[in-house]
């Protein structure tokens, strides 16, 4: 038995000085640097790793079934098996021996692989040959598992990228031609049939279709799509036919962006996976005491028996999978998590800031009457102020664009362009200067307003509406009226929110006092800022923080930039387009509200699971301990009911995906609301903050 553990010893120290003699002769450049195990099979470079790790750990769990097999006929058949027994249970165990040494020598920690390293070496030092061997398989088995479970998570969130067609349809001299995806280029015109998935990131140049967006925005609703709208690679075209010129191909398409930040999401760990294993790290001391302490009582087989109570290795395993599995629901359900720290940090959330325009109502408000007051008519004054904002992307701007379509007005061209955020737009057109924007604009410009418009400015306060004023050779010469819509699931999601506890929620908004206290009576919100410019939605928020509250601010993603860097939880709801650049650490992919009950549910839903797994995983060596103590369990009734916990944390960690197989209206999150009274109103213009 001791010669057992000689060679088991004396076998890895001559694998590791190979490796180091080997390493010096190739040069620095080639030294080891990933402390894993040799393989004997031959990896590709061009190779899916996951598919190498996964046929990796196949061979490992072969060799252990029949290093099983080797071990029986040694203890009970054939003592002289012993050396070919020994040999294999050394190259099984050489992975953990390798964790192990890492910790002790490029950490200086004792952790769980150290301790993983003291049973395996203990094992066969008490002729536990057959214990060890099934020991070896059960770990082997559960890392094939894991990194089978992890790989199918990570193709959930793919799946789009199955769709793209390897052929498309490309107008060239006016004639369609079939061409390899890959030749597609920049500006090339592709066309996309009923039942054929969009190829591209593009622009539709002519036709209409019903677009299934599901992979993109979580919606299982169609999109009608029509001239002038964009189209996404990896949505299908349900019936009609569409002409798309290509704005993005490959690696730069929306859909292949969203994937790169879905794989680096993917990476973090939570405060609380991270606080437990450092928790079981340092449980690994007093594990070792333990180990020894007991020795006297239950001998070696219970020292081995502490050891294998240690959860360091299993506990990084299944929390990382289990953090992954609610990412990759939360990408099915339209939910983009591009810092997965988010999920964790919205159980703190105290206080949610909601940007009005574009957030609470709907990105596109609409235009009331158009109000004149000089020799302009009122379709002059809409044509004016579309040329001036047509390349502006503000929904006001989209309004009146819209507007001036529907009228079928010719926009003339612009000469020279000034854009300043939060106040408005200057222009030159037809040698006119064209000046589009706010009171607080014409103000800043020295442009006086008529009496009429003054009036019109109050009558529009009055209703809850805004109004853009156009001024003509620094003139005013009529206003637009803006109407807001407030979006349909807004109510329901406010008192969501409000039955969940959240302690404060506001309204923030760069328009004016009467309509934004008008919508915050309406949805039953107390605190509300008005006359807001972007920058100053920064130091609110910063300012509720120095308070002590943790924010959460949800905007649109243009002008709300400042303040969603700032904010503890940043939440967008721009759509597909703007996911590499929005700010946002959370980007609702459908543009509306109706799934951020969803999000702040998987918050929870992840903070349990989590801890389930922790209890799940302790509670066999509380069984182990118990057994041993009261019953003489034995080595391998340890090293199966410790293995067992191990499985059940990968079931438990698992368990989100079930919910992938509900159809995506299902998935919808419908709380018990109640309507709580609500406190006293307060107002806020930007500068005048209170608690």
């Amino acid at each position: 038995m001791l010669l057992d553990l000689g060679i088991l010893l004396a076998s890895y120290v001559s694998v590791r000085v190979f490796e180091k003699y080997r390493d010096t002769r190739k040069g620095p450049s080639t030294a080891l640097v990933n402390p894993l195990p040799p393989t004997p099979l031959v990896e590709s470079q061009t190779e899916d790793p996951t598919a190498v790790a996964i046929r990796k750990q196949e061979h490992y769990v072969k060799l252990s079934t029949l290093n099983i097999g080797i071990a029986t006929v040694r203890q009970f058949i054939y003592p002289q098996a012993a050396l070919l027994n020994i040999a294999l249970y050394t190259y099984l165990t050489i992975p953990t021996f390798r964790r192990a040494e890492e910790a002790l020598l490029e950490r200086n920690q004792v952790n769980g692989y150290v301790l993983d390293v003291l049973s395996i070496s203990l094992t066969p030092l008490i002729g536990q040959y057959f214990a060890g061997s099934v020991g070896a398989w059960l770990h082997h088995q559960g890392r094939k598992i894991t990194i089978k479970t992890q790989d199918h998570s990570l193709k959930v969130i793919a799946h789009a990228f199955e769709q793209q067609p390897r052929q498309v349809w490309r107008i060239q001299d006016g004639v369609e031609m079939e061409v390899p995806l890959a030749s597609i280029q920049v500006n090339d015109i592709v066309v996309v049939n009923a039942c054929e998935v969009v190829p591209v990131d593009g622009c539709i140049t002519e036709g209409a279709a019903m677009i299934d967006q599901h992979a993109l925005t979580g919606e299982s609703q169609l999109a009608e799509k029509m001239v002038g709208d964009e189209v996404f690679a990896s949505t299908a075209v349900v019936n009609g036919r569409i002409l798309v010129r290509v704005k993005h191909t490959g690696q730069d398409t929306t859909i292949a962006k969203i994937g790169q930040i879905l794989t680096h999401s993917t990476q973090f760990k939570t405060h609380f996976q991270t606080k437990s294993e450092d928790w079981a790290d340092k449980a690994a001391v007093p594990l070792l005491v333990s180990s020894v302490l007991v020795s006297p009582v239950l001998g070696v087989v219970g020292t081995i028996g502490v050891l294998y109570c240690n959860i360091s290795g299993p506990l990084r395993l299944t929390g990382s999978l289990g953090t992954l599995n609610h990412i990759s629901l939360a990408s099915y359900q339209g939910i983009l998590i591009k810092d997965g720290r988010a999920i964790e940090f919205l159980k703190q959330v105290d206080t949610v800031i909601f940007d009005k325009t574009g957030t609470l109502t709907t990105e596109q408000p609409a235009v009331g009457q158009v109000i004149t007051c000089s020799n302009y008519p009122a379709e002059e004054i809409l044509k004016y102020a579309a040329a001036a904002e047509c390349k502006l992307n503000h929904p006001v701007a989209k309004a009146i664009v819209k507007q001036a379509m529907a009228m079928n007005l010719i926009l003339p061209e612009i000469e020279d362009s000034k854009y300043q955020m939060g106040f408005g737009v200057s222009v030159q057109v037809d040698h006119l200067v064209i000046k589009v924007g706010s009171s607080r604009f014409m103000k800043q410009e020295d442009i006086p307003l008529p009496d009429s418009i003054k009036q019109a400015q109050t009558d529009a306060h009055r209703e809850g509406h805004s109004l853009v004023l156009v001024a003509i050779n620094d003139q005013v010469s009529g206003a637009i009226e803006i109407q807001a819509t407030v979006r349909p699931e807004v109510k329901t999601v406010i008192d969501y929110l409000r039955h969940r506890g959240i302690q404060q929620i506001a309204i923030v908004s760069g328009d004016h006092r009467q309509p934004t206290k008008k919508l915050a009576k309406s949805l039953g919100i107390a605190n509300y800022f008005y006359d807001v410019l972007p920058k100053d939605k920064a130091e609110i928020v910063e300012q509720l923080q120095q308070e002590g509250r943790t924010v959460c601010f949800i905007g649109d993603g243009i002008n709300d930039a400042i303040a969603l860097r700032k904010a503890n939880i940043s939440i967008s709801l721009r759509g597909a387009s703007t996911v590499a650049t929005d700010m946002a650490q959370v980007v609702l992919m459908d543009g509306s509200l109706s799934h951020l009950p969803e999000l702040f549910e998987l918050a929870d839903s992840l903070e349990a699971n989590l801890k389930k797994t922790l209890f799940t995983l302790m509670v066999p060596g509380v069984l182990n301990l118990s057994g041993m103590f009261l019953f003489h369990l034995g080595l391998l009734g340890v090293i199966v009911i410790s293995n067992t916990g191990v499985a059940l944390g990968i079931v438990n960690a698992m368990s989100p995906l079930k919910k992938l197989q509900i159809e995506p209206n299902q998935l919808t999150v419908e709380p018990h609301l109640t309507v709580e009274s609500q406190p006293k109103e307060t107002e806020n213009k930007h500068l005048q903050l209170s608690s």
